[in-house]
């Protein structure tokens, strides 16, 4: 019957991260945050008018932090890419 469910173990998704694949992802987030924090702070200079506090100027620096995090996410993956070829030679 095709409603009936199989018997066997079902197999779920596959585990395909890669470590240093969550620091890029975070990285990813981190930096549009300071995109758009950016875009925020410089839009007053073209509007002509007032400019944000300088709490909003310190969460603009955030794209390097996000930079930095997907920058540590790439090296991290490449160096466990690196252990695994040298077990396998």
């Amino acid at each position: 019957m095709l409603s009936e469910t199989p018997a066997g173990p079902v197999a779920g998704p596959a585990d395909d991260s890669a470590p240093g694949d969550g620091l890029v992802k975070a990285g990813v987030v981190v930096f549009a945050i300071g995109a758009v924090a950016t875009l925020v702070t410089v839009a007053p200079l073209f509007l002509g008018t007032d400019p944000f506090p300088t709490v909003a100027y310190l969460v603009s620096m955030l794209m390097g932090v996000g930079f930095a995090l997907a920058a540590a996410g790439v090296l991290r993956s490449v160096a466990a890419q690196r252990r695994q070829a040298r077990q396998a030679a």
